[in-house]
């Protein structure tokens, strides 16, 4: 069995101490939401759409310091940020992807969430546009299985209802989620350390913890690919640097074993096993919160797994959820080991990387 080491570092936190912890939260002064307002009103008045706005097209000098801070919180720090003070209900929609654009340009590189070339998504229920989850899965990405009742549904398309999505990492060095309106109830963010998971599984089941070090078989389907054809490997865990990163979606892995054996090895049990137990030990450390409207939560999906519990909307009386979904390149961002590239184009700290490939299969 590989050496393998604790997790070090203000990334290793306990669920319990982190949810009543002041060091995550941020809030806009008086003086920022004045200058958001006035990058704001020039924007409009160029005409400018938040799909091609740059930093420049929207400056914000006293956000600055905020948002060096905010990402030395993400890279250095606990992984997680939540950032207050906006008030929604000032702006459009288009309004607020503009500041949200305009914001997020600050601290990062914009990279695209999926094959279509979308960069900023509305993460709300679909299914009530449509027939249910059968229609989210024909434009969005699932399979049927002959002989089986259900449809089994890529990670993206489940992002868009209202189902309980687990534990998972993003494609991208960090994800914001901005909060426009909330459900009627459900829809509670869980946060938790992987690093923390780490040492915890290290320290219960070492021989399982070895296990996560070892190439998986993943799946591109929902994202590159609109089939489940394209696996490739990847551990779950992986060190560089002196700073541990995780890539972690039980669902692109489900989907890898749904292709024939000749093609795809099946887990081993010490896989599938630490598998489970990753995720008892995600629910165990983690801790909750539920957006507010305004509410940005930046996540570093290095260090953070991130899960959501279902959620009911009540549309008639405005508790139909929205969120909106940017992923980001950050410049201060950690070496990654080698072999990622497969995944994330560059290993490089600070490369422009992550994001879904452009294949220019239509999603929708």
């Amino acid at each position: 069995m590989r050496e393998i080491e604790p997790i070090t570092g203000a990334c290793v936190w306990q669920g319990r101490e982190m949810a009543g912890s002041p060091r995550w939260r941020r809030q806009f002064s008086a003086g920022q939401l004045a200058e958001i307002d006035a990058a704001l009103a020039a924007a409009e008045a160029r005409s400018l759409g938040w799909e091609e706005i740059s930093a420049a097209d929207f400056p914000l000098p006293q956000f600055a310091p905020l948002a060096e801070d905010i990402r030395g919180e993400l890279e250095d720090g606990s992984g997680i940020v939540l950032l207050r003070g906006l008030d929604p209900s000032r702006y459009s929609l288009a309004q607020l992807k503009l500041i949200y654009a305009g914001l997020c340009r600050q601290l990062g590189t914009l990279v695209y969430s999926n094959r279509a070339g979308e960069i900023m998504r509305e993460i709300r229920d679909v299914t009530r546009d449509g027939p249910g989850d059968s229609d989210v899965a024909q434009r969005y990405g699932g399979l049927k299985d002959a002989g089986k009742p259900g449809v089994f549904l890529s990670s993206y398309a489940r992002t868009l209802t209202n189902q309980l999505l687990r534990f998972h990492t993003d494609r991208c060095d960090v994800v914001g989620l901005f909060c426009i309106r909330q459900a009627l109830r459900g829809g509670v963010s869980k946060l938790c350390s992987s690093p923390m998971v780490h040492n915890t599984m290290l320290a219960r089941r070492p021989e399982l913890c070895a296990a996560l070090y070892e190439d998986l078989w993943r799946s591109r389907f929902g994202e590159e690919d609109a089939t489940d054809h394209s696996s490739y490997l990847l551990p779950v865990w992986g060190v560089e640097g002196g700073k541990f990163t995780s890539h972690y979606s039980r669902t692109f892995i489900e989907a890898a074993q749904r292709r024939p054996e000749t093609e795809v090895p099946r887990l081993s049990a010490a896989q599938a096993e630490a598998l489970d137990l990753l995720h008892d030990l995600a629910e165990e450390l983690c801790f909750e919160m539920i957006f507010a409207p305004g509410d940005i939560q930046f996540v570093n999906n290095h260090v953070i797994y991130h899960a959501r519990s279902e959620f009911e909307d009540d549309a008639a009386h405005g508790a139909d959820r929205l969120l909106l979904r940017l992923w980001m390149a950050v410049p201060n961002s950690r070496a990654l080991p080698q072999g990622h590239e497969i995944l994330w184009r560059s290993t490089r700290p600070g490369a422009v990387r992550g994001g879904i490939g452009q294949s220019g299969v239509p999603v929708g």
